[in-house]
């Protein structure tokens, strides 16, 4: 089957590779439609690497996926053929205690789509679990299917951010993930939210969501602006959506007495912290890595029209152009927000 490979760092292929084609008993088969590119995609094409996993052999890349049932294993029960779907792309034992837990997304054992030696998504057809495949509704396009995967991060953070209605949240980082995330905590009840980004080209985007205040860091001083508009307060929920060590330190001049931090972005380097004013401030820290249980109000929320990432989704390429996608991608231009590649071009 034709899917795009990364043989090594920098080195990528649309070619034949030998891939899964059985359905089992607790299988459906999906032509695949549209599949996003996300950052660790990218990561890996330039490095190879992204933390402990390492890419020691030809990988299909793509982990964003959404598309159309067309074969069900007979054990499944909900999913039938025609269905249109979005996949949560992990693959969980459901007898490890992190999946009795609840949290399965640190399950040490789990297989996620894109990440060595576990293959993706970018192919005509996939084969996977049921159980972790998901109707959408006929009000969302394909594309928009393709966006729940990144918006489960942003409300993975939200929920553990656990938010009170009229709160302030400010965003660290204006890329796709702090923009979902951004939108995910409106939804979930603040009043308003920072975006702060140091690219005016990337705040643009804000033009779209009218409760999303962005903050151009190569102009304006961050913890003046938040602290000016919250009479000295701060806000009450910070997410650190860029990676960037630099943006860590606004956690302790514009969060609250008792603010919730919430972690999403992966550092490159060790981060100092000043535990000495967290402890003063009182700050409740949490992580953020993958989700588990968000598909289902993903999906929900962009079918009511509460959070629309359409206008995120800002070049779409054809199957036959995944090459130049990726290359396009890793220019890493501010006014790309979310690329995608179509592979079903019959719909």
């Amino acid at each position: 089957m034709k899917a795009l490979v990364l043989e090594k760092q920098l080195e990528l292929n649309l070619r034949d590779i030998d891939l899964p084609t059985e359905v089992g008993p607790d299988d459906v088969k999906i032509k695949m439609h549209t599949v996003g590119i996300c950052g660790s995609d990218i990561h890996y094409y330039e490095h190879g690497k992204i933390g402990q996993w390492h890419v020691n052999a030809p990988m299909v890349l793509g982990h964003e996926g959404s598309g159309t049932v067309i074969a069900v294993g007979e054990n499944e029960k909900i999913l039938k053929e025609g269905d249109r779907v979005c996949i949560e792309p992990q693959v969980v034992s459901k007898k490890s205690k992190e999946y009795k837990l609840g949290m399965y997304n640190y399950d040490q054992k789990v297989k996620f789509w894109a990440t060595p030696p576990i293959h993706g998504c970018l192919a005509p057809e996939v084969i996977f679990p049921g159980d972790m495949v998901f109707k959408i509704p006929d009000n969302l396009s394909y594309a928009e299917g393709a966006m729940v995967e990144p918006l489960a991060v942003g409300m993975q953070g939200v929920t553990k951010a656990k938010i009170k209605p009229g709160q302030i949240g400010l965003v660290m980082g204006c890329g796709p993930i702090g923009l979902v995330t951004g939108l995910a905590a409106l939804a979930g009840g603040c009043s308003k939210v920072y975006i702060a980004d140091i690219l005016s080209e990337k705040l643009k985007m804000c033009e779209h969501y009218p409760d999303l205040i962005p903050v151009d860091l190569s102009k304006e001083n961050l913890s003046e602006r938040v602290m000016d508009d919250t009479n000295g307060w701060g806000v009450d929920r910070f997410f650190e959506c860029s990676g960037a060590v630099k943006a860590y330190e606004a956690i302790f001049s514009c969060c609250s007495p008792g603010a919730h931090v919430v972690l999403i972005g992966n550092n490159a380097e060790p981060v100092p912290m000043n535990w000495a004013i967290l402890f003063a401030k009182g700050l409740e820290y949490q992580t953020v890595h993958r989700y588990s249980h968000q598909y289902e109000p993903s999906i929900r929320l962009l079918g009511s029209g509460k959070i629309d990432v359409k206008p995120m989704i800002t070049h779409t390429f054809k199957f036959e152009e995944s090459v130049l996608a990726f290359e396009r991608a890793a220019e890493h231009r501010p006014t790309d927000v979310k690329l995608q590649i179509k592979i079903d071009e019959e719909k």
